[in-house]
């Protein structure tokens, strides 16, 4: 017995005592009594009361509003804007007229025809890249695939024309200039491939038909470069060397 009552002495050693439970008891009342006065305080203050926004705008405040000033920018870019309206269309921005197109067609169907010098001088090569095209197709139909024959020919003609015609003339020609005018007076060789499709025109027919429609072609490009460049006189000088030109372009489509 003397050693049980040892051990349960021994069992926890500890320094709580009762008056320690008695001074945490008066700390929570204490903590307690503080918590429900603020608590108390913080009811007995008022609330926030809502108040809609008319009401503050209807009670006179009175002050300046912000009127933006004008941006002297907003009127240049207006005017810029209008400023489209004003310009010319796309066609004859890209050097594209077709009323000129047809009086070169004329010109060219009808070697009796004066020709403008003002409107021939112009660079336009929407005519004759159409007719290489349109002659390199008839000749496809025809069986011969000749587009590189065509294109190789046309440019080298033009770079020996525009040599010739700048040793000749005072005032010279642009390449853009002979170009065209070769290219336009291609057309009559667009109507013998034409005639090629549907006939051979290895014969007398064919080769009397290719004469005169080289004669055609020399004829009106010498017509338009004796106009355009002011060569008078000089007709059968430039037709000489145009006629060495469409003979090539004719024996292909004969041949």
């Amino acid at each position: 017995m003397s050693n049980l009552g040892q051990f349960d002495s021994d069992f926890y050693q500890s320094n709580y005592t009762i008056d320690n439970q008695e001074q945490s008891s008066e700390d929570s009342n204490a903590y307690g009594h503080v918590y429900g006065s603020r608590k108390q305080q913080a009811s007995e203050q008022p609330q926030p009361v809502f108040v809609p926004s008319e009401m503050l705008m209807s009670s006179g405040c009175e002050g300046q509003f912000f009127q933006p000033a004008s941006n002297p920018d907003y009127y240049s870019q207006s005017s810029y804007v209008d400023s489209f309206d004003e310009e010319p269309p796309l066609l004859e921005e890209l050097g594209i007229n077709f009323d000129h197109i047809w009086q070169k067609t004329l010109t060219v169907l009808n070697p009796l025809k004066p020709a403008d010098g003002s409107i021939m001088n112009e660079t336009d090569l929407t005519g004759p890249i159409l007719f290489c095209i349109t002659l390199g197709a008839t000749l496809l139909l025809a069986g011969k695939a000749q587009f590189g024959y065509v294109y190789g020919m046309s440019a080298l003609g033009c770079l020996g024309i525009h040599t010739l015609l700048n040793l000749m003339s005072s005032s010279g020609a642009s390449y853009g200039c002979v170009a065209s005018v070769l290219g336009y007076c291609l057309l009559p060789m667009v109507l013998l491939s034409i005639c090629a499709v549907f006939s051979s025109l290895q014969g007398t027919f064919g080769t009397v038909l290719a004469l005169v429609i080289v004669g055609w072609c020399s004829l009106s490009a010498s017509k338009i470069f004796s106009s355009a460049l002011g060569m008078k006189g000089q007709q059968l000088l430039i037709a000489y060397p145009c006629a060495l030109l469409y003979g090539l372009f004719a024996l292909l489509t004969v041949f």
